[in-house]
């Protein structure tokens, strides 16, 4: 990929870049190592932290506004099917998480694939004015490059491998590599040294995911030990990732706190070495287990406002994405009909069936054949047969009153029924994440803020 580097970059020299970490850094060794399982939180952030949280939580996704008209008229243009990202839904809910925080950590708000289908470069730019923002955490250096062109300043976190044809933007950049191989040690230096300034690296370790990082081991010990004594880089963070932080028992994540506990201790004791950002927190850990509250956490897919687990059991949350379209046909069929490719559904009577024009081309899950369904006029309407490419069909023989031009909400509210990220990937066998991450390209966004469409 050939990155364009900006000649003139307004990022924030270091002095401006302040990290208020926790000033009382309680790391103990093993034995005086204590893992509190208990999910129950007695935080009382209101008191503690001077951030407005909305308490009765009245913000409401996607509502009309006194601009109805105009906003409308805007969304003629989209007609076929649009996707609606709800700006204040998402700052409600990283303001919740960082309610259940610590006064002093830092979030890191997760963009990775593209923020998770809602788009990285809009929420980045909503949420980087806040000071309890430490940055942006993605998956890849062409994402964390995406944040930049856009005007993102504060510091990006790749979480993931970083290739070395990479490197030398990085440190123009000043964005983040995750570091856990001795061949990205001198690759780096080098990449340093040729952009002039240093490269902030965060230290992966593998406590059980058994995926990426160095081990918590003497081994271990020795590459953090080479890094440090490396002109040209320096350890700004260390941190490792739970792999089953969203299950109700939590043993196994505690044990992997503890494993990475211990681990910074051996760094601090036979390194003297004290690695400011540590963390370990994902939306799971954030949600229920605030003894892995550290220097900052993770705000992934509950910054969305979806639940880590896929059960629908967080009710503070408020989910940030909707899907709409419209009715493009009605047509009446006869009983023996059958519907869509492969005649999967043959009517068992007379029925009037829609035709809406999303399809699999655009995300829709083909697996919702003959099991999702669409809302219309608040009310639900099964999908009959095969969802094709670019357009499935429901049964509206029980809404009379549905007429081309209808909205059909694929993914959202209307009225007291919803469909939600979860209730699609239950139906579909799908995990929920899949849902929001998979929607196309081919479907444009739309961002409403203040009750506003932003055009």
């Amino acid at each position: 990929m050939n990155f364009g580097l900006h000649s003139e970059r307004n990022i924030e020299p270091e002095r401006e870049q302040k990290i208020e970490l926790n000033s009382e850094r309680n790391i103990k060794p093993e034995s005086e190592q204590k893992i509190e399982l208990n999910s129950e939180r007695n935080i009382k952030p209101e008191r503690e932290q001077k951030i407005e949280l909305n308490s009765e939580r009245k913000i409401e996704p996607n509502s009309k506004t006194n601009d109805m008209e105009e906003d409308e008229r805007y969304l003629q243009m989209y007609q076929r099917g649009y996707v609606e990202i709800n700006l204040d839904a998402v700052l409600e809910n990283l303001k919740y998480l960082k309610g259940l925080s610590k006064p002093r950590t830092k979030l890191l708000g997760v963009v990775k694939a593209d923020a998770y289908g809602h788009g990285s470069v809009p929420i980045a730019r909503k949420l980087e004015p806040y000071e309890f923002m430490f940055g942006f955490g993605v998956a890849t250096p062409e994402e964390a490059y995406d944040l930049r062109k856009g005007g993102i300043k504060k510091p990006v976190l790749i979480l993931g491998y970083s290739f070395p044809y990479s490197y030398e933007m990085l440190a123009r950049e000043e964005i983040r590599p995750a570091v856990f191989r001795y061949d990205m040690i001198e690759a780096l230096k080098s990449a340093a040294e040729k952009a002039g300034k240093p490269v902030r690296v965060h230290i992966k370790v593998d406590t059980g995911m058994n995926r990426i990082g160095i081990r918590p081991d003497r081994e271990g010990l020795s590459f953090v030990k080479a890094l440090m004594h490396q002109e040209g880089i320096v350890i700004e963070g260390i941190f490792t990732h739970f792999a089953r932080a969203d299950e109700e028992d939590k043993s196994n994540a505690g044990e992997q706190l503890g494993t990475f506990c211990r681990f910074i201790h051996m760094i601090e004791e036979e390194l003297s070495l004290d690695i400011p950002v540590r963390h370990c927190a994902n939306s799971a850990a954030i949600l229920q287990m605030p003894q892995a509250d550290m220097d900052m956490v993770r705000a992934g897919i509950a910054m969305y406002g979806l639940s880590p687990s896929g059960n629908e059991d967080f009710r503070r949350l408020w989910p940030a994405l909707s899907f709409y379209s419209h009715i493009v046909y009605v047509k009446t069929i006869e009983k023996g009909e059958s519907v869509s490719y492969g005649g999967t559904f043959t009517a068992d009577r007379r029925m009037r069936v829609a035709t809406i024009p999303i399809g699999y081309g655009d995300g829709y899950p083909r697996e919702l054949s003959n099991r999702g369904y669409v809302l219309l006029h608040g009310r639900k309407a099964p999908i009959l047969g095969r969802v094709c490419m670019d357009q499935f069909m429901v049964d509206i023989t029980e809404h009379p009153e549905a007429a081309e031009g209808d909205t059909a909400v694929l993914l959202g509210r209307d009225g007291s029924e919803s469909v939600s990220a979860e209730a699609l990937g239950k139906l579909s066998g799908r995990f929920h994440y899949e849902i929001i991450c998979g929607l196309g390209k081919r479907v444009p966004r739309v961002y409403r803020e203040n009750g506003r469409i932003i055009k």
